[in-house]
């Protein structure tokens, strides 16, 4: 990695800037003070919105893990990107981020000031934000994880799991769950009561609307519904799952 390209930040206050914020029909100015004073603030920094990295898995995880983190004492997670605000709320629509605040750094000037601003213009992309990620205590950084200064896009360090390891080795992180429903399903509201009341996060995958009964068979074996999957392991319908906790 070069220092000279990408500087470390650590012991050094963010940049004070200014961000042009559309919530619903009003425009929202917040600064700098506002999202990390007297707080300690996760903040990963990713290319842009809806891009394939961000979107499959740089996001996704963060918002995943956002509970580990809160039990950490980390009080907000903020994703980073040189996008407007439109940009970023319509990807906010589109992704698993509500445990997530979407920052749209449209001027790149918060960027900037963290010495994290590339050219992208032989994608098309223009000026846009280095991969990094960093623990902001009371706006100080005391931590921070930037990608290599290799070709292309690396994704090596940023990730929420290298974080959440730095923050709290120890902490252990919930397998992913899935849980495969249909619309008016009995068996499946006793499946996801159940995981509710384990405290288990899961994500739901409608039949009709997210997924097709030849996704269902291919995927469980099965044709019936719900079909619980734990950690990459088939777990079964719901009396399966009243089992597997027994």
């Amino acid at each position: 990695m070069s220092e000279e390209r990408f500087p470390n930040h650590e012991g050094k206050r963010v940049p004070d800037v200014t961000f042009a914020i559309r919530e619903g029909d009003n425009w929202v100015s917040k600064k700098t003070s506002d999202l990390f004073a007297g707080k300690n603030v996760v903040v990963f920094s990713l290319p842009g919105a809806f891009t394939p990295t961000c979107s499959s898995t740089h996001l996704p995880r963060y918002n995943e893990l956002a509970k580990v983190f809160k039990k950490h004492g980390v009080d907000d997670i903020v994703c980073v990107s040189v996008n407007d605000t439109f940009v970023m709320n319509a990807w906010g629509l589109n992704q698993e981020a509500a445990n997530i605040t979407l920052l749209p750094d449209g001027n790149g000037l918060f960027t900037e000031g963290m010495g994290m601003l590339v050219d992208k213009s032989d994608l098309g992309f223009g000026k846009r934000s280095w991969r990094y990620s960093m623990l902001v205590k009371d706006g100080v950084v005391e931590k921070m994880f930037i990608e290599p200064d290799l070709p292309g896009d690396p994704f090596e360090v940023s990730d929420a799991d290298t974080m959440l390891n730095y923050i709290a080795p120890e902490a252990e992180a919930q397998e992913s769950v899935s849980v495969i429903t249909k619309p008016g399903c009995p068996h499946c509201a006793r499946a996801k009561s159940l995981l509710a009341e384990k405290g288990i996060d899961f994500e739901e995958i409608v039949l009709g609307r997210d997924a097709t009964l030849t996704s269902l068979t291919a995927i469980s074996g099965r044709t019936t519904v719900p079909q619980i999957f734990m950690g990459g392991k088939h777990i079964g319908g719901a009396d399966d799952l009243e089992s597997y906790f027994a």
